[in-house]
């Protein structure tokens, strides 16, 4: 089993940047591809950015490109994502995501989410 937490969402102004982390335990996720989703109360869960097994990054949503990055460290069994220029819209709970393949990242290992919200 894997467990994955993730921490450093808060409340910040737009403009400003934040970095979450999800750290994995329990078994090592070095060779499953993590992502990022995000859902905003009362919206649907949108994919954010995903990074492969090998730390190259697959692609970002059309909403952050240009100024969110992921990254992850294996060292660590950690993935980042590198939010930049928040925006109000960026306000949602953020999820971590492992999986053997992004095409089934939603039967994969999810975290429980943390809180980002950007105030205007």
């Amino acid at each position: 089993q894997v467990q994955l937490v993730e921490s450093g969402g808060g409340l910040v102004q737009a403009g400003a940047s934040l970095r979450l982390s999800c750290a994995a335990s329990g078994r090592s996720v070095n060779n499953y591809v993590m992502a990022w989703f995000r859902q905003a109360p009362g919206k649907e869960r949108e994919f954010v950015c995903a990074v492969s097994w090998s730390g190259d990054p697959i692609n970002c949503g059309d909403s952050v490109k240009g100024r969110f990055f992921i990254s992850r460290d294996k060292d660590k069994n950690t993935a980042y994502l590198q939010m930049n220029s928040l925006k109000p819209e960026d306000t949602a709970v953020y999820y971590c995501a492992a999986s053997p393949s992004i095409a089934i990242m939603t039967s994969g290992y999810w975290g429980q989410g943390t809180q980002v919200t950007v105030s205007s």
